[in-house]
């Protein structure tokens, strides 16, 4: 039985995130990790976008806040976000991975070393590398692993990269993604 969802997106991953949540059934048993590449400099909107039409709560998690299903975590602008053993989040300024903070990759390796194989992590369209080698750790502990079809990405860099970097189990189109997320109970 699977535990937590972890997604990492970057440019031309919105309005996929939007449809996701917007799928998601309510009162859904595991917490869904949510670490996209956004403006650092822009703190307000974002949340309130991805809630518009989630039928799950959408929150900017403070650190060391407990983990409860049901809930998106979204990873706050310019902060690093840790999944931690003892299920809670850890924010983080350390410097950039791969250009980027919040890091996909220092996300997901926290999140599969905590959840192990009951982890499933799904890796959107973007334009760097991030995110490759934290899908790669979620196979490494057994979780399940998801990449969007680089065919249908608006850049298809870092799912290219994961792809080459991870053992993935499957290569979903956006409603494929949807279909397999609200078939977990």
């Amino acid at each position: 039985m699977h535990k937590a969802i972890i997604i990492g997106g970057s440019a031309g991953s919105f309005q996929v995130v939007l449809r996701v949540l917007g799928n998601i059934p309510k009162n859904y048993p595991m917490p869904l990790f949510l670490c996209l590449h956004r403006l650092k400099h822009v703190r307000e909107g974002f949340v309130e976008a991805l809630s518009i039409k989630s039928s799950i709560p959408v929150v900017e998690p403070n650190d060391k806040d407990l983990i409860k299903p049901g809930i998106a975590y979204l990873a706050p602008s310019n902060y690093h976000m840790y999944i931690e053993p003892d299920y809670r989040i850890a924010l983080s300024t350390e410097e950039p991975v791969n250009h980027s903070r919040p890091s996909i990759d220092i996300s997901f390796t926290s999140a599969a070393y905590t959840y192990k194989s009951d982890l499933i992590g799904i890796i959107l369209s973007g334009a760097n590398k991030d995110g490759s080698l934290g899908l790669k750790a979620v196979a490494d502990q057994g979780g399940i692993t998801i990449v969007q079809d680089p065919i249908e990405c608006q850049i298809r860099t870092m799912t290219e990269s994961s792809i080459k970097t991870a053992k993935v189990d499957y290569i979903f189109s956006t409603d494929q993604i949807i279909n397999f997320l609200g078939k977990l109970k």
